[in-house]
């Protein structure tokens, strides 16, 4: 017997009084989340959320969710922009680790995690990037030898955002030596608090230290923390990349609230010239005009391939297609709210407009578009292989067992 799903508009029109009635008003934008309090709040809104009964609106039913469809997320998520909602769950828990999890885990898997994830009670992280593997990930040396019907973990792992908030983190780790790089992984959910792990936080240019670097010494794992196969490990990471593109790029049926990881979903740049009194500045028209288009073609951009992916016209890669577009965007944003504000952008004083609060930090963070959610470079490698069917580029590891690859030291 199958169950017929609320109407959309009745949800929404249901989500718009819950909100109303339950959430206080949005805060201004902080940045990146660099306490243990923006965590804990962010973990209380989630269980707000799960217990209101707006919780993993898109995720399976038996696993805690709703098991609605992308346009029930995607209308609570507009009526949900103007509120304080657990936006830091975001991107990775929910829409990468999590996501990842309802593809790949197992029965006892899902049942333990994800109704834990949905209520707020655990955040999860990835654990991929090393310090020495810059965007060939399949090259990663982080190893996981098998002890009996244990594993014992070694190596490090960098740039992993919230990581020191996290409960666990899907890493990656070579299980096989003898076999070509790709074939040769496994995926694990490793406690973040377990014996041998070391968390430390990175200081940024822009002073955030959200990112981090982890280090695993004898880190000991059960069999149940495999992900995925044994050795299978780069279809697991396939999958959670496939969902990080789809998180960045703005398609993750996923996610609630605002989406600051895609350019925002407003410009400040008409609040800052009007602020500044250049509203009647030809130029500074000009740039207003074109950073609402470009937010406009971004929106029609992630409908039209997610309604294209769902209907199976264009194949799951074509998410880098907006992961690609929401970087452009989000640098277009920043480049031109820094040419509006001029000198307060880098001088920003108390009495100044508050929108010039966080633009010099939002250009110093600019650099971090082109990496995250995958590099705007693999981006289009994707793009240009997997949708657009041309050869693939040469690897000269390819086919070769790791353990011979040539690597620096």
């Amino acid at each position: 017997m199958t169950t017929e799903l609320e109407p959309v508009a009745e949800f929404r029109a249901r989500a718009r009084v819950w909100l109303r009635d339950n959430l206080p008003p949005a805060p201004p934008d902080q940045g990146p989340p660099d306490s243990k309090e923006e965590w804990d709040r962010a973990r209380e809104l989630q269980r707000m959320l799960h217990d209101g009964g707006f919780a993993g609106i898109c995720f399976p039913e038996e696993y805690g969710g709703l098991g609605l469809t992308p346009a029930h997320q995607q209308a609570f998520t507009k009526e949900s922009y103007a509120y304080e909602m657990p936006v830091i769950l975001n991107v990775p828990t929910l829409s990468i680790c999590a996501a990842t999890l309802v593809d790949l885990g197992t029965e006892e898997q899902k049942r333990e995690y994800l109704p834990a994830v949905l209520r707020g009670d655990i955040v999860l992280v990835q654990l991929l990037s090393e310090p020495r593997g810059g965007s060939d990930l399949a090259g990663l040396t982080t190893r996981a030898e098998r002890d009996g019907d244990r594993w014992i973990l070694n190596g490090s792992k960098i740039w992993s955002s919230g990581a020191y908030a996290a409960d666990y983190g899907l890493c990656l780790a070579r299980t096989n030596w003898e076999v070509p790089k790709h074939r040769g992984l496994t995926m694990f959910l490793v406690p973040i608090g377990a014996a041998g792990v070391t968390v430390q936080r990175i200081k940024q240019v822009t002073g955030s230290t959200e990112f981090c670097q982890e280090f695993f010494d004898d880190v000991v794992l059960a069999d149940e923390a495999v992900i995925g196969q044994v050795d299978n490990g780069w279809e697991a990471a396939s999958r959670l990349l496939y969902h990080e593109r789809s998180a960045i790029g703005g398609t993750s049926p996923y996610i609630s609230g605002a989406r600051p990881h895609i350019g925002g979903e407003e410009s400040p740049i008409l609040d800052i010239a009007r602020d500044s009194g250049q509203l009647d500045d030809i130029r500074v028209r000009e740039d207003i005009g074109e950073a609402r288009a470009m937010q406009v073609v971004r929106d029609q951009l992630i409908d039209h391939i997610t309604r294209s992916v769902l209907a199976g016209e264009l194949p799951p890669a074509a998410g880098s297609i907006t992961r690609l577009f929401s970087a452009e965007n989000s640098w277009l944003q920043t480049d031109l709210a820094v040419k509006v504000a001029g000198a307060a952008a880098a001088t920003h004083a108390p009495g100044d407009p508050v929108d010039t609060a966080r633009i010099g930090t939002d250009f110093l963070f600019r650099a971090a578009w082109s990496l995250a959610g995958g590099s705007t470079e693999i981006a289009r490698t994707v793009i240009s292989e997997r949708v657009l069917g041309m050869p693939r580029e040469h690897a000269a590891d390819r086919d070769v067992p790791f353990n011979e690859v040539k690597r620096g030291r």
